[in-house]
């Protein structure tokens, strides 16, 4: 049975399973709704013989094929916490779940990655066999900016790609370009906007639309001709090896390229603490099967929005604080605590890493691998 909600259109055409994320004034932020339809929906055709494939799209405000999303909805997050509402708990849940349902769905499922694709927009595209980027698309999990950890599967993904691009993209939230997504392994195919509802269409048009057939109709629309902006991959490499995010600073401080400097930029606007918590994070996944990472993350955004070893609650932690300043108020100056990664303790960041819950009784326990 299908979950109704205005903000996802769910329909089959063909013989493919078709999601539009449809809450283009928000940039297709996922909500709660919004979650619980989309996986109400792959949990039907996953088992419908009728269904054979599906794709995801998002819509823009001048229609269909805008940006694919740009993550959770951080202004419920920031409301859920002041006001302890119980969703927030089921937000998590739920949309870890679908990832995970994603990336073991048995199915081909194409991801159209035009536009913004971040943060919980990545938790979607990044479990599907077949991603498309294109000139638009502008990817990044910038979660350290309000306070978080690159969540939604991001432990998984960040922690398989080539390096130590991982741990640069996890503490900066770069954002790459569409064909430096294929480079990187973000993305498997790029082709050109003009041409995503002709690759729409034909997918109506399939009769059997299996991973190999969906592999010739990409081949036959995409571009093969791309330049992805070039990486300093042996410095990205060599600073994003440090131990600790102090001496990843350090280590860049001293480094007089371009590149160098909007990297130290980028973890200055960071909290210290949610820092360290995503270097852990990141390095603790490259061991772990996708199940056991997503155990992990859903224990870690528990503590994010309830660090009692801290002895915080509500506005007073460190994503709470960093919506307030990005989305919120908008001053783009959060309070961190504490300001600076030197009062960064062992004592303060491995708590995140402890399960408030036995292995029993975690939200995600039905999770397999």
């Amino acid at each position: 049975m299908m979950f109704a909600c205005p903000e996802v259109v769910v329909e089959v055409r063909g013989r493919v399973g078709c999601l539009t994320l449809n809450r283009p004034k928000s940039i297709n932020a996922l909500s709660l709704p919004m979650i619980r339809a989309i996986t109400a929906a792959l949990l039907a055709w996953q088992q419908d013989p009728d269904v054979a494939a599906v794709a995801i799209r998002g819509t823009g405000k001048e229609g269909p094929f805008g940006h694919f999303c740009a993550g959770g909805d951080i202004r419920f997050f920031h409301k859920a916490a002041l006001e302890g509402l119980a969703e927030l708990e089921d937000f998590f849940t739920e949309e870890y779940a679908l990832n995970h349902l994603i990336h073991r769905f048995g199915k081909p499922v194409l991801a159209l990655m035009e536009g913004i694709v971040m943060g919980g927009g990545m938790g979607l595209a990044q479990g599907a066999s077949h991603r498309v980027v294109t000139e638009n698309s502008k990817l990044a999990m910038p979660e350290t900016l309000i306070g978080l950890f690159p969540d939604v599967g991001g432990g998984y993904f960040l922690s398989r790609l080539a390096g130590r691009l991982g741990e640069w993209l996890a503490l900066t939230g770069a954002v790459i370009s569409g064909p430096t997504a294929v480079e990187i392994g973000w993305a498997d195919r790029y082709m050109s906007s003009a041409r995503l509802p002709e690759l729409w269409d034909a997918l109506a048009q399939m009769q059997a639309p299996r991973s190999e057939a969906l592999q010739d109709l990409l081949a036959s629309l995409g571009e093969t001709s791309i330049v992805p902006e070039p990486l300093p991959r042996p410095q990205i490499d060599r600073y994003f090896a440090q131990a600790s995010v102090s001496e990843i600073v350090a280590s860049l401080a001293g480094e007089a390229h371009p590149w160098a400097q909007t990297a130290l930029e980028a973890l200055g606007k960071r909290s210290p603490l949610m820092l360290q918590v995503t270097l852990e994070q990141v390095r603790r996944a490259r061991t772990m099967s996708l199940a056991e990472e997503l155990r992990m993350e859903r224990d870690l955004v528990r503590h994010c929005f309830h660090p009692h070893h801290l002895h915080r609650r509500g506005g007073q932690t460190e994503t709470a604080e960093g919506i307030r300043a990005l989305a919120i108020d908008k001053d783009h100056h959060p309070r961190w605590v504490p300001a600076d990664l030197d009062q960064v303790t062992t004592d303060m960041v491995a708590p995140f890493f402890i399960s408030p819950w036995p292995r029993w009784a975690h939200p995600l326990r039905a999770l397999s691998d």
